[in-house]
């Protein structure tokens, strides 16, 4: 059958599996985890990650571990501020939509 179609059709098929292709590239969960990749590689190359953990404190009290994180996280630089903020935003938006894709997939 595909000797019968003519240059038009195979211009609007090969057109056709490009915007599919592409929508599987970009798609916003793919833009997500690109994102929240690159924003704890930049908190990598900004802040010696062992050093925090070995200064965290070791009890179970959660109220000694949120002033830990608040003051470690208040007490950095501007742009690793920004790079939390952005892995934290793009990691919340990548559960989201890895819900809705589970949710589509039951329906």
């Amino acid at each position: 059958m595909n000797d019968t179609q003519t240059n038009i059709e195979r211009n609007v098929m090969r057109r056709v599996r490009l915007i599919r292709l592409l929508a599987l590239i970009i798609s916003t969960a793919t833009l997500a985890v690109l994102t929240f990749i690159a924003a704890l590689w930049g908190i990598g190359r900004e802040v010696w990650v062992a050093r925090i953990f070995e200064n965290m404190p070791q009890s179970s009290d959660l109220g000694a571990l949120a002033a830990f994180w608040l003051a470690a996280f208040l007490h950095t630089s501007l742009i690793v501020q920004a790079l939390i903020v952005l892995t934290l935003t793009s990691l919340l938006f990548l559960i989201r939509e890895i819900a809705r894709a589970l949710i589509k997939s039951r329906s």
